[in-house]
């Protein structure tokens, strides 16, 4: 009978230690996406052709990996380091009139995480 409860109380502490082990997510690192702020002019701005925009990138960000396009159309981008990561400034392309377009953005950081992220704007001629 004694070994029998000692049987049954091992049994009960592996279950319980390997369900333990499954549930934990501590072991596994997160990915950490590189943050992108500050899109100027503001998301749903009314805008002229060829205007201008830009956003920060987190220090996080691989900068060469930054790529933007608007309405599917690249755009050429000047990246600037800054204090708190990275400046990034454009142009929108001429052959975009009147309507909405959204400008895309894709960046890696480095530590291979992916990070998509845009906003809309209304252009008049």
């Amino acid at each position: 009978m004694k070994i029998f409860k000692v049987l049954i109380a091992f049994m009960l502490v592996s279950l319980s230690t390997n369900a333990l082990a499954y549930g934990s997510s501590s072991s596994k690192k997160a990915c950490a996406k590189p943050r992108l702020t500050q899109f100027t002019p503001a998301h749903l701005s009314t805008v002229t052709a060829q205007s201008e925009f830009s956003f920060l990138a987190s220090s996080t960000t691989n900068p060469a990996s930054i790529s933007v396009d608007a309405k599917g159309q690249a755009v050429e981008i000047d990246i600037s380091k800054v204090n708190k990561g990275y400046s990034v400034t454009g142009k929108l392309p001429a052959s975009l009139h009147s309507g909405y377009a959204r400008i895309n953005i894709e960046v890696i950081g480095t530590n291979n995480c992916k990070a998509k992220e845009g906003w809309l704007l209304k252009i008049e001629n």
